[in-house]
């Protein structure tokens, strides 16, 4: 067993597949990303366990290729990731372990976070080998109408028409960004980027939700935004599925400034 002493803060860096985890946070009963991965970091580091802070609670079947998580541990070994490969299952793996900067909180210290939904239209349906992270859709989209809508949306906002309420908890958000467009020379498949500074449960989801109402043109280009003034949420919009969306990066800002962007977080939370 290692000995307890001073603990150094490790930045961790993880990828997973959604499908088969109840989300991120640990659940009584439940399979989580947060349970395998402490309790495989608790035997590679010989630690009766390890507490992991994430930098987005994913829901169920979402996915991530960009997570990040820090633990406080008395050591990094240099074979800390050949030993969680093989502790690990297949669906999830920590990409990198570093020693994270002073101040660095993965939480807390985060800019933005940038998730993607990926949509088939096609008429033949979703390529096979896509199918666990694209949403099949069975009708033509309009994606210049879905991106009018989008554009309506950024900036400062109370989207609690689009959240899942938590008590307590605000629904103003900085939408960033909120993009739709066709991926690649195909145009196979619909990709919408969303960037806030954090999200609501279920936000992200539900303005895929309302986007597609508008591609199909069930709804017009300026629904979406004209929900913006509703204080609670809307039984209108719906919760696209979870498998098409992945989160792909975590953004913080210089080292320098870990420290000051921890306490603007923590006092606009509180």
């Amino acid at each position: 067993m290692i000995e307890a002493g001073p603990l150094m803060r490790v930045r961790l860096d993880l990828t997973y597949e959604g499908a088969g985890f109840s989300g991120w946070a640990r659940q009584p009963g439940r399979r989580t990303v947060q349970q395998v991965v402490e309790d495989a970091l608790a035997v590679a580091l010989r630690l009766p366990a390890v507490r992991l802070v994430v930098a987005g609670r994913t829901d169920t079947g979402v996915h991530a290729t960009g997570q990040v998580a820090h633990c406080d541990v008395p050591e990094l070994p240099g074979t800390l990731l050949r030993s969680l490969r093989g502790l690990l299952p297949p669906d999830v793996r920590v990409l990198a372990a570093s020693v994270a900067p002073l101040g660095f909180d993965a939480r807390f210290a985060a800019m933005l976070r940038r998730y993607e939904y990926r949509i088939a239209d096609a008429p033949g349906g979703v390529d096979p080998l896509r199918r666990r992270f694209v949403l099949g859709w069975p009708r033509p989209l309009d994606v210049e109408s879905m991106a009018g809508a989008a554009r309506q949306l950024v900036g400062l906002h109370d989207f609690a028409a689009f959240c899942r309420r938590r008590e307590g908890a605000t629904t103003i958000r900085t939408l960033l960004r909120l993009d739709v467009e066709r991926d690649g020379d195909s145009g196979a498949e619909i990709v919408c980027t969303v960037v806030a500074d954090a999200f609501c449960h279920s936000m992200v989801r539900s303005l895929v939700g309302a986007l597609l109402a508008v591609g199909e043109g069930r709804r017009a280009v300026d629904w979406p935004a004209s929900l913006l003034d509703r204080d609670r949420r809307s039984d209108e919009v719906g919760v696209a599925p979870a498998h098409g969306l992945t989160l792909v990066e975590v953004g913080y800002p210089p080292d320098a400034e870990l420290g000051a962007r921890v306490e603007q977080t923590r006092a606009r939370r509180a």
